[in-house]
């Protein structure tokens, strides 16, 4: 069985963060997005060390659209250079899991829901 996939990157602000993770959503590369403001950086970039205030972006995903998802993540993101991290999940809640997995199944491989009759 496929495992889920965590994807660790940052943003300049929560906007693009959110408007980016719903496009991803809705594209069903990924389950769900976590936007964590107020974050603090220090980094080297072009020789120079520098200071920001980003968020922290955690996107859940499933291992098989690692490649998937990391072009479209580039392909949206403001960043020239972004970060773009996959975490492997060792564990995870089987209920979790499975959300994540139904969650990014192709639209015409989701199991329908159940009818209201």
């Amino acid at each position: 069985m496929e495992r889920p996939l965590l994807v660790y990157t940052t943003f300049p602000d929560a906007a693009s963060a959110l408007n980016i993770g719903e496009a991803l959503v809705r594209e069903r590369l990924i389950a769900c997005i976590n936007v964590l403001p107020g974050m603090l950086s220090v980094y080297s970039w072009k020789g120079a060390v520098e200071r920001g205030e980003e968020v922290a972006a955690i996107l859940k995903s499933r291992e098989g659209l690692a490649d998937a998802l990391s072009a479209a993540l580039k392909a949206r993101h403001p960043y020239e250079t972004p970060i773009i991290l996959h975490l492997p999940v060792a564990g995870a809640d089987a209920d979790t899991a499975a959300w994540i997995l139904a969650q990014t199944q192709p639209a015409d491989a989701a199991p329908a829901a159940p009818s209201s009759s």
